[in-house]
């Protein structure tokens, strides 16, 4: 059996996909689900934190591991296990890289704040805006200084009595810092 086939110029081709996707793209629109508001400025400035490696972003404020241990075992622990060592979300403590530092290679090995991380102050960003889990941004200043302290106590990085604040938690050296490479792209026609 023989199928037979016309041809269609381009012309028709180019206004048949014009119309179609048109018309995909106004069925797609979200009816607006009438819950939910804007967002406040308050809201906003609490969660546009913005640190740096270097420590450029860092609020005011401090906190230490006891204080971070207290902080914690109410608002952390749930879901990252009683001593970081993982619950139903991810893993927090630990220092095990595998061999050559092979998380690119090797699934298995597990991504921890001691054995991956480069940056401490990326921690507190991270931490800062988006931890915990139902209410970001929720944290202070101090109690997200005193959960960095505690968690990298807990990974062996910092000593048990540390204080961290803005300049202090800039000079942590993280195990994992010179595996990464830092991004010295600087745009335009030519990227390196």
């Amino acid at each position: 059996m023989m199928r037979r086939f016309t041809s269609i110029s381009a012309a028709a081709l180019t206004l048949a996909c014009a119309l179609g996707a048109s018309a995909i793209a106004q069925s797609q629109v979200p009816t607006p689900l009438g819950i939910g508001r804007p967002a406040s400025q308050e809201e906003i400035r609490k969660l546009d934190v913005d640190v740096m490696p270097d420590g450029t972003g860092l609020p005011a404020g401090r906190g230490a591991v006891a204080d971070g241990a207290s902080t914690y075992a109410v608002k952390c622990a749930s879901c990252h296990g009683r001593s970081g060592e993982g619950g139903p979300f991810d893993r927090l403590v630990g220092r095990d890289e595998g061999a050559g530092f092979a998380f690119a290679n090797d699934p298995r090995l597990v991504k921890t704040i001691g054995n991956y991380w480069p940056y401490a102050t990326t921690l507190f960003d991270y931490t800062a805006r988006t931890m915990p889990f139902a209410q970001p941004g929720s944290l202070t200043a101090d109690e997200v200084y005193g959960l960095v302290a505690y968690l990298l106590s807990l990974n062996g990085i910092v000593p048990e009595n540390a204080v961290l604040d803005q300049a202090s938690l800039a000079k942590v050296v993280m195990p994992a810092r010179d595996r990464f490479v830092r991004d010295n792209r600087t745009g335009g026609s030519r990227v390196r």
